[in-house]
């Protein structure tokens, strides 16, 4: 699923669902793969009705998807135009972009901890052996 700003809010796009790809291949005359080879040459049919069909696979009704198409792609710059069906190809075939969350408290201390222990061991062994290289460079890592 991509998100992105489009006409008057933030949306959902989406053409993951087989009737949607087949419906986005029909209106186009050319297979999924493609549009992606021809990626930077996509035609203005092309891009309008990615992002419509997009919206309709993002959970927006067709007659509204018909209706954002008609009402803001005449007032968006066909480069951002480009981008937006860009985006919403590159999800559908490499997968969305991963989210990142904020590790908790609890996460970073426990990474902390596993660092610490890792530093020990390697002090440990270097003692063990007698590289004072490792032992130098493990209590490095513990600081």
């Amino acid at each position: 699923m991509h998100k992105a700003f489009f006409g008057d809010s933030q949306r959902e796009f989406s053409l993951a669902s087989e009737p949607i790809l087949n419906e986005l291949e029909r209106v186009t005359g050319k297979a999924i793969g493609a549009m992606i080879d021809d990626i930077r040459r996509l035609s203005f049919a092309e891009m309008t009705n990615t992002v419509r069909l997009g919206l309709v696979g993002g959970g927006t009704h067709p007659q509204e998807a018909l209706a954002l198409v008609r009402g803001y792609v005449a007032a968006y710059p066909l480069g951002e135009l480009h981008l937006l069906a860009l985006d919403i190809l590159t999800d559908l075939w490499s997968g969305p972009e991963p989210v990142f969350r904020e590790a908790t408290d609890a996460e970073k201390a426990e990474v902390e901890r596993r660092t610490a222990r890792a530093a020990r061991n390697a002090v440990r062994e270097a003692a063990a052996t007698g590289d004072l290289s490792a032992a130098i460079n493990g209590g490095a890592v513990h600081e």
